[in-house]
């Protein structure tokens, strides 16, 4: 299922690709970080129909560290799924096929890792890509409510507020959201409110 962007509550095939440059303070997903097996494009595709769900979400660690991520998103499209990217943002994104629905995550300065953002992606972004943020704290969320303003990225395409779970009170991030007005989605890990923080959930 589904947990996060405006795709959150599809049922949803994974695919999770090992490797990822960046150590976010807050990675809940450690485990794709080394590991994982070797696949054939055609023995990952095989796999994927064999769900029988139209929407596939291609997401890491950082997936696009795999030298065949866009050879993989291009042949989803290609064999007629709904595809998105989960991407940190610290990597070009130009070179996804237009079909996909990238998701970039700006990494704020509790992250660790906002030295990383690359800027550069906003240009290649279109309506059907989305922007998220996860916050920490309220320093998070004003550099953040800074970035969205300076940059008009609410004209670019959707962007999505997210909280540090254990760290930021969902209810505090929605008033700011509401207080500002804040032209922006918020969201919440559907997937954590169902199974918890299982690995692979």
């Amino acid at each position: 299922m589904q947990g996060e962007t405006s795709r959150a509550g599809l049922p949803t095939v994974f695919v999770r690709l090992a490797g990822c440059p960046l150590r976010c303070r807050w990675c809940d997903t450690t485990y794709s970080f080394q590991g994982g097996e070797t696949i054939t494009l055609s023995a990952l595709l095989a796999r994927v129909a064999d769900y029988g769900v139209p929407t596939v979400c291609v997401t890491g660690g950082e997936p696009l560290a795999q030298k065949g991520c866009l050879p993989l998103l291009t042949a989803l499209c290609d064999a007629g799924y709904s595809v998105s990217l989960e991407t940190s943002g610290a990597l070009d994104v130009g070179k996804v096929d237009p079909r996909v629905s990238r998701i970039v995550d700006i990494k704020p300065p509790e992250s660790g890792e906002s030295a990383r953002n690359r800027w550069e992606n906003i240009v290649h972004l279109t309506q059907r890509d989305e922007i998220k943020f996860v916050l920490a704290n309220r320093a998070d969320y004003e550099w953040a409510r800074e970035i969205i303003a300076a940059r008009q990225l609410d004209r670019v395409c959707p962007v999505l507020l997210s909280p540090v779970q254990g760290e930021l009170p969902p209810a505090q991030l929605a008033g700011w959201i509401l207080a500002d007005r804040l032209p922006v989605r918020m969201q919440v890990q559907l997937h954590k409110i169902l199974w918890g923080n299982t690995p692979g959930t």
